[in-house]
């Protein structure tokens, strides 16, 4: 969330990156709930004190005086007991209305309704040329006898994958260099739980908003996140970090789950939009400098792009417009790798940085220089997620055989293979 001082003195700021963000807020109405709030609390606290200042006189008054003032002392406890429900019902209003109020984006970013208002800041790597026509994705992984989708489906119902043989060593594979790169470049890596709480899903800016893409545990209060950013951002939630304690660094893999609700009919086939995949993300805690923050965003960019780079997969980065970077982002770029069956760029990477707006809403804060208590800023981006990343891996790196060329930095992980599969064609 923001600072609430912040949004009194930044209204029309905060304001148009609601209108721009496309959130459903209404920044006046926030602020005559907090104006309220504000006149209830100086009522309360004024009442406190004559309260406190009548209770020391009953014990010098005389027995004329003293029936009169114990009886303005109970006047005054009930009045202050009256105004307890709109108090607390003010509070409540004021959070839950703070918690939809979006991030101020960053003045680089342009203006735009949806993705299809992102602008393409530059193409890397090149797109494969095939004498023979290539197969897509599904093809392959059926002609190789890699997969089972109507097994599967019977079993979990359908975005369900199943991968069989090879394929599920490309995957791991995949997975496991991934974490043995970002450590390579000081990372921690960390296997964590997608279990976490409501508040989790609240310190991560997932809720409120978001419930409906989340599954939930019948009778337990857990849910099953979407990316190892929820539990991972509440992991020092409350706590308060030294300055030498920062930057924290985690490559963090986990389970994820999606409902996909709302994406009826779309990526239907295949491996592109799944309920449950497997995903190792970047996530960066350091301290409140957007100098900072912006270096540590092209740092986490950095390591996405050697990554795919590594993986010998066309990609390019776009950066998103305000309606399509969600509510707390300051900024946010999008890696799209090339997809030759449908000769298009798919989404894999998201890089976002949100300032200290999940810090506030979970508590993450630290001792600064000057022993000041400031709350840390955060950033996230995908390292790589599978099956997704398997799609752009299988189609740019297939051969007229219908066999799959591995990519040097895999081979070590598949027993030095540079080839998979049969030939089938």
């Amino acid at each position: 969330m923001l600072d609430l001082k912040f949004i009194r003195e930044n209204a029309g700021a905060v304001r148009h990156a609601a209108q721009v963000k496309g959130v459903n807020i209404d920044i006046d109405d926030l602020l005559r709930v907090d104006r309220e709030l504000v006149d209830l609390k100086q009522r309360v606290e004024a009442m406190q004190a004559e309260r406190n200042a009548n209770a020391k006189l009953v014990p010098k008054a005389t027995p004329e005086e003293r029936p009169a003032l114990i009886q303005k002392g109970k006047d005054l406890a009930e009045e202050i007991k009256a105004l307890e429900p709109a108090l607390r019902a003010h509070e409540d209003t004021l959070k839950l209305m703070l918690l939809r109020v979006p991030n101020i984006p960053h003045a680089s970013v342009p203006v735009g309704k949806d993705d299809s208002e992102n602008v393409e800041l530059r193409r890397e790597g090149q797109l494969p040329e095939f004498d023979f026509t290539p197969l897509d994705h599904v093809d392959l992984l059926e002609k190789q006898g890699w997969s089972d989708p109507e097994r599967v489906a019977r079993v979990s119902g359908s975005r369900s994958y199943l991968l069989k043989g090879e394929a599920v060593m490309l995957e791991m594979a995949v997975l496991m260099f991934a974490m043995d790169f970002l450590a390579g470049r000081g990372f921690t890596p960390l296997s964590t739980t997608a279990l976490a709480r409501p508040e989790a899903f609240v310190g991560s800016g997932h809720f409120p908003g978001g419930e409906d893409q989340v599954y939930k545990i019948e009778g337990d209060e857990l849910m099953l996140a979407g990316t190892a950013e929820v539990p991972v951002n509440s992991l020092y939630a409350g706590e308060q970090l030294s300055l030498d304690q920062l930057p924290v660094t985690f490559a963090a893999i986990s389970a994820a789950f999606r409902s996909e609700a709302g994406s009826a009919g779309r990526d239907v086939r295949g491996l592109i939009r799944v309920h449950e995949f497997r995903k190792v993300e970047q996530y960066v805690l350091c301290e409140a400098s957007e100098e900072v923050g912006l270096e540590w965003f092209a740092k986490i960019l950095a390591n996405a792009e050697a990554l795919l780079a590594a993986l010998e997969l066309p990609y390019r980065v776009v950066q998103n417009c305000t309606g399509d970077m969600g509510a707390g982002k300051v900024l946010m770029y999008d890696i799209e790798t090339w997809v030759p069956s449908e000769q298009v760029y798919r989404e894999t990477h998201s890089c976002s940085y949100l300032g200290d707006w999940q810090a506030r809403r979970t508590g993450l804060r630290y001792r600064d220089a000057g022993g000041k208590l400031v709350f840390a800023h955060t950033l996230n981006n995908t390292g790589v997620a599978a099956p997704r990343i398997l799609v752009p891996l299988l189609e740019n790196h297939q051969q007229a055989d219908g066999t799959i060329r591995i990519p040097e930095a895999l081979r070590p992980y598949l027993g030095g293979r540079a080839v998979i599969g049969q030939p089938v064609r």
